[in-house]
């Protein structure tokens, strides 16, 4: 029982820590986080849109991060790591936190989840699903989607190749969740497969015998003095 119990604090420790970063690194374009165990201490790597907010001046913000894990939330010798994201649209986070804004901007949900949903697209992603539920139009909660592509909702490729991203916009009305699926550019579809075409061996000629010297010699000609002797 016991190690059922350290992978349940396992867990629920990397969704505290995830709730808090979430929070904390909203502005800086906070796109999610994995965490490994080394010999050294516990490696958390950050990823980001502006690692320079993350990191902060001369280091303050990612010094206070780090005390914090350590603090906290019980993580042994953090060490934080901020990686940049090169295409903010093929992270579902970034792309549901965007979502939530424009929800609380005041977008309607029509147009806003469209205009997610075709800016992944256009990226050059594979699929894109968006979910967003609360209440949208009324005092009576619904749940709108858009989908468009391929995206997988069960077994291995759903935990490998789709991207989950997740967020809250909060309302007069109430709150709104938003929910963002992708499967980005380049991904291995399980069910994905080429045919290779059989090359077909053309029949070889029969070679050529060469052309000897002596057969390509004109004959020789007469000899006109030989006539003349007789």
């Amino acid at each position: 029982m016991a190690v059922e119990r350290k992978f349940i604090e396992e867990g629920a420790r990397k969704a505290r820590v995830e709730k808090y970063l979430t929070k904390e690194l909203k502005r800086a374009g906070y796109g999610g986080m994995d965490i490994a165990r080394t010999p050294l201490g516990t490696q958390v790597t950050i990823y980001a849109e502006k690692p320079g907010i993350v990191i902060g001046k001369g280091g303050k913000l990612v010094h206070q991060l780090t005390q914090d894990l350590a603090q906290n939330f019980g993580v042994e010798s953090p060490q934080i790591e901020v990686q940049q994201v090169n295409n903010p649209s093929f992270n579902a986070q970034i792309m549901a936190e965007r979502l939530a804004n424009a929800l609380e901007r005041g977008w309607y949900f029509r147009k806003a989840g469209s205009s997610i949903m075709r800016r992944v697209m256009e990226s050059g992603a594979l699929g894109c699903e968006v979910v967003i539920a609360g209440k949208l139009t009324g005092a009576r909660a619904r749940t709108q989607k858009f989908t468009e592509g391929y995206i997988k909702h069960c077994g291995e490729p759903s935990n490998t190749i789709v991207e989950k991203g997740y967020a809250v916009a909060i309302k007069k009305l109430g709150v709104i969740g938003v929910q963002v699926k992708l499967v980005p550019g380049g991904a291995k579809l399980p069910d994905h497969f080429s045919i290779i075409e059989q090359e077909t061996k053309r029949p070889s000629k029969a070679p050529v015998a060469p052309v000897s010297d002596m057969d390509s010699e004109e004959p020789a000609l007469p000899d006109e003095n030989l006539g003349d002797e007789q």
